[in-house]
């Protein structure tokens, strides 16, 4: 489970958890644009009113090529028709070429978006932090359950807060 105690990071002097985290549940996602791989930009303060899964990945990331199945299966193909929910997966400082051969052998179909210098990366997280790690954001954008690594509880309880998320407009 992600800790939500803040530690101070000696060599940043950035307030971070155990998992190299910056954000914290219930802080405003920061503000970033993100081209993707078809060339559109996606400015994430024009996704308020949707549920939105952020997904920091790589291509070198053998966790990443491990969970990644498991993102297109128990939350993408449920979720992808539903015009209230968004999953964006951001790779981390590769080429496009890179990232479009990643999309192809790991057969995700989900959108990917390009990090040059780890620059989205690191309002999240301390830029030396490792990958994965999912970022789940309200229809307020705010953040509400961060993941680090892959592991089944923790991934089951990303899926169910996503569901949860999902249900309450319909409640409403």
């Amino acid at each position: 489970m992600v800790s939500a105690q803040k530690t101070t990071s000696t060599t940043k002097e950035t307030i971070a958890d155990k998992n190299g985290y910056i954000v914290f549940d219930g802080d405003k996602c920061p503000d970033f644009k993100v081209k993707m791989t078809d060339g559109s930009e996606i400015d994430i303060s024009s996704l308020r009113g949707k549920v939105v899964m952020l997904q920091f990945t790589a291509s070198w990331c053998g966790v990443c090529r491990k969970e990644m199945p498991f993102i297109e299966r128990d939350i993408w193909q449920p979720h992808k028709d539903n015009p209230d929910f968004i999953l964006l997966a951001i790779d981390r400082d590769e080429p496009l070429e890179t990232v479009l051969k990643f999309a192809e052998s790991t057969k995700i179909t989900y959108p990917i978006g390009l990090d040059p210098g780890a620059d989205i990366f690191a309002k999240f997280a301390l830029r030396d932090a490792g990958i994965t790690r999912n970022v789940l954001l309200d229809r307020d954008g705010r953040i509400i359950k961060r993941t680090r690594l892959y592991n089944e509880t923790e991934f089951a309880s990303l899926v169910e807060a996503i569901n949860k998320e999902l249900e309450k407009k319909q409640e409403e």
